[in-house]
């Protein structure tokens, strides 16, 4: 074994027993792969085309100090690694002859990636997301009117649509897509738990979801208000009651990402006991057409 070396791997279950305690160790921080190498182990690793997922993990003195991970959709998730590192992965990959569609990662890690991904392969990249992570610390629930409830399967109908519409809000194409071809399962709402508040009258007004417990973490991800109900307290309310809920499941850490151009949200999720961990980015990759032989 080299000094600094990739294992590369298709088996889920072989790749989480080498790497699961790694990934455990900071859910916080790790907490998309923690969900997204969930959502491989427990729905399968392979694609609708027949593409396999293909997970990493780099070893160094006997131990493992990153992990990577490339969905069937193109999705490539890394850990945090330092430019030399990406850099030397960003090699290796490319001369596997992988196409990723885009990286997500801590802002550095993202944006080392994308330049060495560039020059290795001369793909051209573009910076499509950045993203405050905030780590719940002690709780802080506002008091607006109302109260929390768990969705039924009465719900579904305008949970897919204030899905949909906050995919609209925040320009995620790819989710509409799938939620427009009936593909709700797919999307990555599919597997969240959602909870609504409701006016005293039982009025629905703002709706949080949560992933399931997963090395003991849990995010918060979608919050939604329409447009119209904004401004109220509903989104602070429904977030610190999915917040309590998780904690009730038994989180150590409830995390969630929010829009660093968005200081309503911000401020919001601060008042009610939220701490800022970090920031992520993510870049999207385009392929020139192949020359002429």
């Amino acid at each position: 074994m080299t000094p600094d070396s990739w294992h590369l791997t298709h088996d889920v279950d072989d790749f989480l027993a080498r790497a699961g305690d790694f990934l455990r160790s900071r859910p916080a921080l790790h907490n998309t792969p923690l969900t997204d190498i969930e959502k491989l182990r427990a729905h399968g690793p392979t694609g609708p085309d027949g593409e396999s997922a293909l997970l990493g993990r780099l070893e160094s003195g006997g131990r493992v100090r990153a992990v990577l991970y490339l969905t069937p959709r193109g999705r490539l998730g890394l850990t945090p690694l330092s430019p030399e590192r990406t850099d030397a992965l960003a090699a290796r990959l490319g001369s596997l002859g992988l196409s990723p569609a885009h990286v997500i990662a801590d802002l550095g890690t993202a944006g080392a990636f994308a330049e060495s991904w560039q020059r290795h392969t001369g793909a051209a990249s573009r910076p499509f997301w950045r993203t405050h992570l905030y780590r719940l610390g002690t709780l802080t629930p506002p008091r607006p009117e109302g109260r929390g409830r768990v969705v039924d399967g009465g719900d579904r109908d305008q949970v897919v649509r204030w899905c949909r519409e906050f995919c609209a809000d925040v320009g995620e194409q790819p989710s509409i897509d799938l939620i427009d071809a009936g593909a709700w399962d797919e999307s990555r709402f599919g597997d969240r738990h959602f909870i609504f508040w409701e006016t005293p009258d039982g009025t629905p007004v703002s709706m949080a979801a949560t992933t399931s417990l997963v090395g003991g973490m849990v995010r918060v991800d979608p919050v939604y208000t329409p447009a119209r109900l904004r401004g109220r307290g509903y989104a602070g309310a429904v977030t610190a009651e999915a917040s309590r809920a998780a904690l009730a499941a038994g989180a150590t850490d409830v995390v969630l990402f929010t829009d660093p151009d968005n200081p309503t949200s911000n401020a919001l999720y601060r008042r009610i006991g939220y701490v800022h961990v970090a920031d992520f980015a993510g870049h999207a990759f385009s392929y020139g057409a192949p020359q002429a032989g």
